[in-house]
């Protein structure tokens, strides 16, 4: 089986290799990370002129089609820049969601903006009782006369503190941890009820912590159909499992090279100490370690459109890999550079952190490992989960 690129994904991955370089030097992404929005908005308006945020919506939602392989590169580019941009929280999530909620007439009309850099969207699903589990929600959602109210929490919602919309998950029936009775709905971040907290993660990343206390919206806040939002929930976590993983190689790639450009530059007893043999081996064992997590990521993005059983075995197989091969790195790369390794302004110490924390994005290896399990023990993933927690 052939799984070197086409002419068409060498080209995306070379744009976007070209728009990192040019944008996010390690300077500038501090600068970034400093500012009010935790991001660049001039570096985010290019990526829309240039069309990667089209990339994994379908046609009719005005996007470019592209599948797990495509997301997979841009996502693999933006690891490599430590990119802050919100293209997981705002495009993968939130949009992919969307695209596969709506309807196909309706798509174009609230994802054009988005596509365009204008819209800010954020997917409120996780909750803190659920853990990683995004089927445990306890927020609740409620008909009235005029519509619906919405009370519950939703923690670590990625690029909910600068999100104009919130797409909220509220149960509506079925019983936790259940997919059945999970809904969507519209709510303006500025609806009375809503609160947000925002911070910054270790990464460098932007979250917030949301609060729903009897917020009040109308009947058509409703997306989709009430009860039947789990698949499209499902469509969208699986593309972020697919990005955050790609993320992981680009990101473990670059620290593999930090790495081997320091082990040639410092010198003790006189000679390289990339010389030694033993950190020659340990330099092996991040490079096989990387090479582990692109070809599972790739193996996944592959499956996206596949067979569901499949599909899932090799997400939870991937993540389980960033989790662990990937935290080897990280951990390697910190040791071969010794003290120098743990200061903010060295680079690499920024690409540990990331690498890490790619692990609890939208579940741990641990929660992986308790997926697979339970698929081979031909029990439900939520149930399993629901075990583990109690």
């Amino acid at each position: 089986m052939d799984f070197s690129y086409s002419d068409e994904q060498r080209m995306l991955a070379d744009l976007v290799t070209r728009v990192v370089a040019d944008h996010y030097a390690f300077d500038a992404r501090e600068g970034y990370i400093a500012s009010a929005e935790g991001h660049s908005p001039a570096v985010w308006g290019q990526f829309a002129e240039l069309g990667l945020l089209a990339v994994p919506f379908s046609e009719s939602a005005g996007g470019f089609d592209g599948g797990g392989a495509e997301l997979m590169v841009v996502a693999e580019g933006l690891g490599r820049g430590l990119v802050v941009e919100p293209y997981l929280g705002r495009i993968v999530l939130a949009g992919c969601f969307l695209d596969a909620a709506l309807a196909d007439d309706k798509k174009a009309e609230v994802l054009e903006p988005l596509i365009a850099g204008e819209a800010r969207f954020a997917l409120a699903v996780h909750e803190p009782a659920g853990r990683y589990d995004p089927h445990w929600i306890e927020t609740t959602a409620t008909q009235d006369a005029n519509g619906w109210r919405l009370s519950g929490r939703k923690a670590a919602v990625l690029a909910g503190d600068s999100a104009d919309h919130l797409i909220v998950i509220a149960r509506t029936g079925g019983d936790n941890p259940s997919a059945e009775g999970l809904s969507a709905f519209w709510v303006d971040a500025d609806t009375a009820g809503v609160r947000r907290a925002g911070y910054t993660t270790i990464d460098g990343q932007r979250a917030a912590e949301v609060w729903l206390d009897d917020v009040a919206v109308g009947a058509d806040a409703l997306i989709g159909t009430e009860g039947q939002a789990g698949g499209a929930l499902e469509y969208a976590l699986d593309r972020g499992v697919v990005a955050l993983c790609a993320e992981a190689a680009g990101a473990m790639e670059v620290a593999c090279d930090l790495t081997l450009d320091y082990l040639k530059e410092r010198k003790q007893f006189g000679v390289p100490i990339g010389s030694f043999q033993a950190l020659q081996h340990r330099m092996v064992d991040m490079r096989m370690n990387l090479e582990k997590v692109r070809s599972l990521t790739l193996w996944a993005a592959c499956s996206l459109e596949g067979d569901a059983t499949e599909r899932r075995q090799r997400l939870a197989q991937a993540k389980v890999m960033v989790g662990t091969a990937g935290r080897k790195v990280a951990e390697e790369a910190i040791q071969l550079f010794g003290g120098m390794g743990m200061m903010d302004e060295s680079s690499v110490a920024h690409y540990a952190k990331r690498i890490v924390m790619i692990d609890h994005y939208l579940g741990d290896a641990n929660f992986y490992k308790d997926q697979l399990l339970a698929m081979l023990a031909g029990e439900s993933v939520s149930a399993a989960e629901a075990n583990r927690a109690a």
